[in-house]
C-alpha cells in the first residue's frame, strides 16, 4: 500500500508531499474507531523491549527524530505507529520561516535526503501552548533547541536558555543542537569552551535534573569526540544524540551532477548509516559508558537499528528511515528485534 502511495508522493516536492502525508494522517484520525484501527495495525507491545534511559521509562528503544513534527502538530497522530517517544524542533525562541525553498530533496537511489529547512518553526510561544494539552499517555516528548538565525553567536546560550526554561515543565527532556550545518556558524559552537559554558550554563537552571542530551555531528574527528566526552561528563549531561546530518557527500548513488544541482545541505539516510554507527561505538569505548546515547542516521530496518543497539545506542530515533520504509517501520523494527 505505502509503494503505491509513494507513487504519487515521489512526484512532487518533498516538503509539500510531508505537510500533504500528515493532513491525510489527521484527517484520517478523525473518522470514529481509526486511531483504534491503525494502533491494532501498526502498533507492537512487548514487555521485553521496555527500557529505562536518563531516568525515563521507554515503552520501547524507537522514537521520531527532531525534525519531522518540527512545531508539536502531530504528536497524536505520530504516536498511532508505535514510538514510544517523539522528539520536536528544533524550535527557536522567535518564529522564522527558516532558508528559501526548495530546500529539503530526496535521493530515491540512495534511500537519503538533503536539506537545508534552517531551523523553520512557529517560535517557542506557539510549541508551549501545543504543548500544554493532552499528550498520548505513555508517550515521551524531547525538546529540541537551538537559536535564531539572527542571534550573534556570543549571544545563542540566551536563546537556549530561553527555549529550555519556557519548555522545562512541559517536556520529559531537552536536546541541545549545535550541529545543523544549516545555520550559519552553528557548528562552531561545538568547540570545547563555547559548548562548555552554553551547557553549564542550561544545567545552571536545571533545577530538577531534567534530561538534557547533545546532538553531535557524525563529521566530528576523534579528538572532538573525546572533548565532547569530556564535557558531557564535565556539565553531567544524559548524554548525546549521535549523529545530526552530515554535510559530506559520500556513498551516494545520484551522479554528481545531480548533487550538485541540490547544492548545500545536511545529508541524512542510508548513506550516514555507517558514520552515525561509527560515532555511536567511539562514544560508548570512550565513555565506558557513563552516559547515555541516542543512535540516529540510515535507520530503515530491524538489520540498520540492531547495528546502532550493538555499537552501545540505548535508544535509536528514525526520519528519513520512514519516508523510504513508510509508516510500518517502528512495528516491523520491534518485531525483529523481539
Amino acid at each position: 500500500m505505502y509503494r503505491f502511495f509513494t507513487l504519487f508522493l515521489y512526484r512532487i516536492d518533498p516538503e509539500k508531499a510531508h505537510y500533504i502525508t500528515m493532513w491525510c494522517l489527521m484527517a484520517f484520525l478523525k473518522v470514529p474507531g481509526a486511531r483504534s484501527l491503525l494502533k491494532a495495525i501498526y502498533g507492537y507491545q512487548n514487555k521485553a523491549l521496555q527500557r529505562s534511559v536518563a531516568g525515563i521509562d521507554f515503552t520501547n528503544p524507537v522514537g521520531l527524530a527532531a525534525g519531522f513534527d518540527k512545531n508539536g502538530l502531530y504528536l497524536n497522530a505520530m504516536a498511532t505507529l508505535g514510538f514510544s517517544h517523539i522528539e520536536v524542533g528544533t524550535i527557536t525562541p522567535r518564529p522564522q520561516p527558516g532558508n528559501p525553498k526548495p530546500r529539503l530533496f530526496r535521493l530515491v537511489k540512495s534511500r537519503a535526503l538533503i536539506n537545508r529547512m534552517g531551523f523553520n518553526n512557529d517560535g517557542v510561544e506557539v510549541l508551549a501552548s501545543r504543548l500544554s494539552k493532552k499528550r498520548p499517555e505513555g508517550l515521551v516528548v524531547g525538546a529540541n533547541i537551538g537559536k535564531n538565525k539572527d542571534t550573534p553567536l556570543e549571544e545563542a546560550t540566551n536563546d537556549y536558555l530561553i527555549s529550555f526554561k519556557r519548555l522545562y515543565t512541559l517536556v520529559d527532556y531537552f536536546t541541545v543542537n549545535v550541529s545543523s550545518p544549516n545555520t550559519p556558524g552553528l557548528r562552531s559552537l561545538q568547540e570545547k569552551e563555547p559548548l562548555t559554558n552554553l551547557l553549564s550554563t542550561l544545567q545552571l537552571h536545571n533545577h530538577a535534573s531534567k534530561p538534557v542530551f547533545l546532538k553531535i555531528a557524525p563529521d566530528l574527528t576523534e579528538q572532538q569526540l573525546d572533548e565532547i566526552v569530556d564535557i558531557i561528563l564535565e556539565t553531567k549531561l544524559a548524554g548525546v544524540i549521535a549523529t545530526n546530518t552530515t554535510i559530506t557527500r559520500n556513498n551516494l548513488k545520484e551522479s554528481p551532477t545531480e548533487i550538485d544541482h541540490i547544492g548545500a545541505g545536511g545529508l541524512s539516510g542510508r548513506p550516514v548509516a555507517d558514520m552515525a554507527v561509527s560515532v555511536v561505538k567511539y562514544l560508548k569505548q570512550k565513555s565506558e559508558d557513563r552516559f547515555s546515547i541516542i543512535g540516529v542516521g540510515g535507520i530503515e530496518d530491524v538489520i540498520s537499528a540492531k547495528k546502532h543497539l550493538v555499537a552501545g545506542a540505548d535508544l535509536i530515533q528514525v526520519y528519513s528511515g520512514l519516508i523510504y520504509t513508510g509508516p510500518a517501520l517502528v512495528k516491523l523494527i520491534l518485531r525483529g528485534l523481539s
